[in-house]
């Protein structure tokens, strides 16, 4: 009986960290991490492609990386959302209202500079990772992503500070 006492007291005392979050669903995350893979294969693009599309108008070349990296070098062009402010409304507001816009994106991880604005990051959580995923996920469906590694300090870059 004391087995029983002890093993309902368990159950009923369970912390609220345990308890599923209604607004995290990680099995959906995974879901759309699988479903965007094989896109994302196709939607690599040389550095010298990446330009290109870039000086089209209407393309939007995005800079996912933080507020302060920004401000101490980008890509010329470049608009900057961090990752961490995005939600459906700040997407819509620098997208514009055409999900299909082409979105140009890069991070810290294609330069070899490895020193501040873009120090290199772990290779698995590479910024240009959940930037499209986040992307595909929110709607926007027509990301590309550079593909090469390349020297800021290439006048080809257009890299800019402030």
């Amino acid at each position: 009986m004391r087995h029983i006492l002890l093993l309902a007291l368990a159950l009923t005392a369970t912390p609220a960290l345990a308890q599923a979050n209604p607004q995290i669903d990680y099995p959906a995350f995974q879901a759309l991490t699988a479903s965007v893979a094989p896109a994302r294969a196709t939607r690599l693009i040389a550095f010298d492609a990446f330009k290109a599309e870039a000086a089209k108008p209407g393309t939007l070349l995005l800079d996912a990386r933080s507020k302060d990296a920004f401000q101490r070098g980008h890509i010329k062009g470049a608009v900057n959302l961090p990752l961490t402010d995005f939600t459906a409304e700040s997407l819509a507001a620098v997208v514009g209202a055409n999900p299909g816009r082409p979105i140009l994106i890069y991070c810290n991880n294609n330069f070899s500079n490895h020193r501040s604005p873009v120090p290199l990051k772990s290779a698995p959580l590479a910024l240009n990772i959940q930037t499209f995923i986040n992307l595909v996920g929110y709607g926007y469906p027509n990301v590309l992503e550079l593909a090469d590694v390349v020297d800021f300090n290439d006048p080809k870059v257009e890299w800019v500070t402030g």
